[in-house]
């Protein structure tokens, strides 16, 4: 895969939705996740982060470990990993130290090899960017390696807003239709990514657990809201061109209605742990 065929995220973007994205992510899954690596792993823990863009994910997830901690942050975007880098906590859940290093390049070509002294692969928003092929080679190198993952807030294509409207449906369903699109020569997952990144560590005797991760966001999040409509809103209209009149209206009803205070929306996501341990529950 040639990670530039991805369109690249703004830091505006990434900023706008980071609270959202902490207050959605799955705190049993971590848990769960701590206890195996108080278990298993006795020295400093190294962990790669997939598409970190500006850090969101080790600024949520370092002070929910126990350290010391190494953090190699992988993205495409030398602008984000700088950021990423800068911003990281610098101390751990039980005060050892946090440190970081920056990674440009393409996070779907890692392997074993890659992976040999990694303690955690972790990635956020990441999964229904890629392919059945590129969710696959990561959970082989991730097994092969004898790596845990956490993979967190994958779309699943079910979005609530309330109160309703005609069109909500139809924008939903363009909307997944654009998420699984052949792009670049690549069938994106969208919506299957955690079914089949699920079934991929599975079929590898690895334990998974699933939990939900949604968004809920109401007036509070109003700025966040509207951004997000606009994105969801031109991705159905870019699927369905035929639909393009429809949308601009229904747009225009909802921004009006978000400035109002009195839309609600919930996106839901899920999120996926994976534990080198044998198949039949949760991760204990």
């Amino acid at each position: 895969m040639n990670t530039a065929n991805i369109t690249r995220v703004s830091p505006d973007w990434l900023a706008l939705r980071e609270s959202a994205d902490a207050a959605a992510r799955s705190a049993e899954l971590v848990d769960q996740l701590r206890a195996y690596l108080v278990r298993t792993t006795p020295g400093p823990l190294v962990i790669r982060d997939l598409g970190c863009g500006t850090g969101s994910m080790g600024r949520w997830l370092a002070g929910r470990l126990p350290g010391p901690q190494h953090w190699i942050l992988h993205d495409r975007d030398a602008d984000l990993l700088a950021i990423a880098v800068d911003s990281l906590p610098r101390k751990a859940a039980d005060g050892s130290p946090v440190t970081a290093e920056a990674r440009v390049g393409d996070l779907t070509t890692l392997t074993a090899g890659d992976l040999a002294d990694t303690s955690l692969v972790v990635a956020s928003a990441l999964l229904d960017l890629l392919t059945g092929d590129e969710v696959d080679g990561l959970a082989g190198a991730c097994v092969d390696a004898g790596c845990p993952a956490l993979l967190l807030l994958s779309v699943v294509g079910l979005v609530g807003v309330t109160p309703a409207d005609p069109l909500d449906a139809e924008i939903t369903t363009a909307f997944n239709a654009h998420q699984r699109r052949f792009i670049n020569g690549r069938w994106l997952l969208g919506p299957d990514a955690v079914k089949v990144t699920t079934k991929a560590f599975e079929r590898r005797g690895v334990t998974t657990a699933v939990r939900p991760s949604p968004w809920r966001l109401a007036a509070e999040q109003g700025e966040l809201t509207m951004e997000w409509l606009r994105g969801w809103v031109s991705a159905a209209a870019e699927q369905w061109p035929d639909f393009a009149g429809q949308s601009e209206a229904y747009l225009r009803r909802r921004l009006d209605m978000c400035l109002a205070g009195e839309l609600r929306v919930m996106v839901q996501h899920q999120d996926l742990l994976a534990l080198p341990a044998p198949t039949g529950g949760d991760p204990a």
